[in-house]
């Protein structure tokens, strides 16, 4: 990056932003690609929107308190960062894990606003989230736990103004009690939460959304390339909804998915994974993952994450965390054969591992552009709650396939107006940003 306005904003975000790496990180991703289309607008640098769009219009800490089934007192802290309003009301995940702080937050709703924009929906960037973790609580101190966040998050969200959704940790079960507490306080029924059951504005397909999402954009990104899933094998980090459902997908398109993972360790299936079995072990039982080398014969676990990465493949899947993979285990894929790579989870990748993907003509699918079905089905929901309307699976899963088929397509069209033909990190920054960037200068200083 050379131009000087642009290091100019990113040394006063890193100034500002001490101990929040992930967030500079998301930044600096960002800002290293659409340095051409600052270079051709100088209108963008007079209003000022980088400086802008870099800080927050709000961030809210909050205390949580809440009482464990001993009876003991416990205090977590709460997040919500409403980063940028303008296409849309503020739109993001809630995720519940001990990691969150700050940063991590921070990092999330700076993703979120190209994200949104990406889909074509009216939804600006938000993330929320707690250092709360709910693996091995009750359902009754998860309910006291959601109760007591919703108490204080209620005042700074709604239908037309903030509209939080699921995450890590934050699923069904905790959205319903969100919901609850929610309609408690505002004696109100609205559309202020997506991820919500279907019997109470929910929307079908949403828990297959950003694993199906996935696939659908992958799909297009390998068909662009003369590729396609069938025959291909597939690894894919994490267990969760959205690896669950990316496997779903990927096996329907004719891939073999051959290894899954959690927190604690990961699962190779020369076979092909047994989705049915990780099911039953993920959202039935809640189990670990490693329970699925029990009852699958000739499968194996292996102890640790990383080493998912040098199982060979020809296309991977990272549906964790942020930055599981480090240029170390990009180039044990790369060297295995692994010819495209697209993001489940948000911002898998760390720099090195980008660098080594584009260097060795990879096909890279980003975060903010592959995973975005989740939020796009979200927005859809948000639709049929302010139409009280119900749609079908089938009319649901189609809308979804339209918005990933243009993503693709938006981040392709960019990447090939800017000189970056193939690139598509770059085509869809671009891409996100321009809509923002129109929007907020056409609004003024705000």
């Amino acid at each position: 990056m050379k131009n000087q306005y642009m290091l100019d904003v990113l040394e006063t975000v890193k100034k500002r932003n001490p101990g929040e790496p992930e967030f500079i990180q998301a930044v600096t991703e960002v800002f290293e690609t659409i340095e051409p289309v600052i270079e051709a607008r100088p209108d963008l640098v007079a209003a000022g929107v980088l400086d802008r769009i870099v800080e927050p219009e709000r961030q809210i800490i909050f205390r949580v308190p809440w009482v464990d089934d001993s009876g003991k007192v416990r205090v977590n802290r709460g997040y919500r960062i409403q980063f940028n309003s303008a296409i849309g009301p503020y739109k993001g995940g809630i995720r519940l894990h001990p990691s969150v702080y700050m940063g991590i937050i921070k990092f999330l709703g700076f993703e979120q606003i190209f994200k949104n924009s990406l889909t074509t929906l009216p939804m600006g960037g938000a993330k929320g989230g707690s250092d709360f973790d709910p693996k091995g609580k009750s359902d009754a101190e998860v309910m006291r736990f959601c109760q007591s966040f919703m108490t204080e998050l209620y005042r700074h969200i709604g239908a037309d103004c903030d509209v939080p959704a699921g995450d890590i940790g934050t699923g069904g079960r905790e959205i319903g009690f969100m919901f609850g507490q929610y309609k408690r306080l505002q004696n109100e029924f609205t559309g202020v939460l997506t991820g919500k059951g279907i019997p109470y504005g929910g929307s079908l397909a949403r828990t297959q959304a950003t694993g199906y999402g996935l696939c659908y954009f992958t799909d297009e990104m390998l068909k662009a390339n003369g590729k396609s899933f069938q025959g291909q094998t597939v690894v894919i980090s994490g267990s969760g909804n959205v690896a669950i459902y990316a496997c779903e997908k990927a096996t329907e398109l004719g891939a073999k998915v051959v290894a899954v993972s959690d927190s604690n360790g990961y699962i190779y299936d020369a076979n092909g994974i047994n989705l049915d079995v990780v099911k039953q072990i993920k959202e039935v039982e809640r189990g670990r993952i490693k329970e699925y080398a029990e009852r699958v014969p000739g499968s194996v676990y292996t102890e640790g994450c990383k080493g998912i990465w040098t199982i060979p493949c020809d296309i991977a899947l990272p549906c964790a965390t942020q930055n599981e993979i480090d240029g170390e285990s990009a180039a044990i894929l790369v060297k295995n054969g692994c010819y495209a790579v697209a993001e489940g989870a948000n911002m898998p990748s760390t720099p090195d591992a980008i660098n080594t993907y584009l260097a060795n003509g990879v096909l890279y699918g980003p975060a903010k552009a592959a995973n975005a079905g989740g939020v796009a089905t979200s927005g859809l929901e948000m639709s049929q709650n302010s139409q009280r309307l119900s749609w079908t699976f089938e009319e649901v899963d189609e809308k979804l396939h339209n918005i990933m088929k243009n993503i693709f397509a938006a981040c392709d069209s960019a990447a090939k107006t800017y000189g970056m033909e193939g690139n598509y990190m770059a085509g869809a920054n671009i891409a996100g940003f321009l809509k923002v960037a129109e929007a907020m200068k056409a609004q003024g200083c705000v």
